[in-house]
């Protein structure tokens, strides 16, 4: 069999540190606060307020299926608000309520914990290298979702005017 070394699995290795960091969440702010990715869309809202979900898929990399699925569950709970932009008849913009600010409001605390003993795990010397690398990861993600640049037609060169032969008459 060959060899093969979970250490240097950078799936594996992603898991694990998601994995503490969630348990670091939940701990944080509790079975009754707001899921990571809920924390997420009302913390995306409340300074986007009127935020277009398709914006608002492109600002928390939540895919589009998932994200309609809880904001349709976050306006059931009174967090979030909807409604037709005015520039799109066909697309939703969408705001954060009264309620959904008190929800965001009482996790800040527990998420700044949370993400703090994430970080402390680290030596404080390499805390900045690891979320500068962390922020280049996430910025390389984002842009393998964005089209490619349209690269600039040629103009097809022309072939040059061939000479007729000039045939005399007989």
């Amino acid at each position: 069999m060959a060899s093969y070394d979970l250490r240097k699995s950078p799936g594996h290795l992603l898991r694990r540190a998601q994995q503490y960091a969630h348990d670091l969440y939940a701990a944080g702010v509790g079975a009754d606060g707001p899921t990571p990715r809920q924390f997420e869309v009302l913390h995306v809202v409340s300074k986007n307020e009127g935020l277009s979900q398709t914006d608002l898929v492109r600002a928390t990399g939540i895919d589009r299926s998932t994200l309609a699925d809880m904001i349709a569950r976050m306006l059931d709970k009174g967090h979030l608000s909807r409604s037709r932009t005015k520039e799109d008849a066909r697309a939703n913009a969408v705001s954060i309520t009264a309620a959904g600010r008190r929800v965001l409001n009482s996790a800040l605390s527990g998420v700044a914990r949370a993400e703090t003993a994430a970080l402390n795990v680290l030596p404080k010397a390499q805390q900045g290298a690891f979320m500068k690398a962390l922020s280049a990861y996430a910025d390389a993600l984002d842009r393998l979702g964005e089209p490619a640049p349209k690269k600039k037609a040629k103009k097809a060169k022309k072939a040059p005017a061939r000479k007729k032969a000039k045939r005399g008459r007989r």
